[in-house]
């Protein structure tokens, strides 16, 4: 908490220090600024519009043309027509019994002799005493 209250203390202190600074100081004089003193900037494109799309829409919608009516008159039954289903049938037991040929599998490929590495024996560890470290680099905490 010590920090906080030194925080809040020189931040009030600076505020009161900038109102003192205010009233104490004379006011600078502001300058009226006129935008007659600016330049002009006039900026023109090479490149040009199509033009301009202007749609009429004095003129009525099209209405299509009034068809004339005929009488309706019924037309005369027509038996209907019996298909020969028995063709229809051969040609679907034809599909039903055909058997697709195996596919033919792909050879196993070759694999290759794995090298195993040779096993080596490791240098004797060496186990020495660590000298006490000093100020802030213990154990690498702060």
């Amino acid at each position: 908490m010590p920090l906080a209250r030194y925080f809040f203390l020189v931040g009030g202190v600076l505020l009161a220090l900038l109102f003192v600074v205010d009233a104490v100081l004379p006011k600078l004089p502001i300058a009226d600024r006129t935008d007659t003193d600016l330049p002009v900037i006039r900026i023109h494109s090479d490149r040009k519009w199509p033009e301009r799309v202007v749609f009429d829409t004095s003129i009525p919608t099209i209405v299509p043309a009034p068809t004339a009516k005929a009488e309706a008159v019924a037309p005369a039954p027509v038996p209907p027509v019996v298909a020969d289903v028995s063709a229809k049938v051969r040609v679907r037991e034809v599909f039903a019994q055909f058997v697709a040929p195996d596919p033919k599998k792909p050879e196993p490929k070759l694999q290759r002799k794995r090298k195993i590495a040779k096993s080596r024996v490791a240098a004797p560890v060496v186990l020495v005493a660590q000298q006490p470290r000093f100020g802030f680099f213990d154990n690498g905490t702060w």
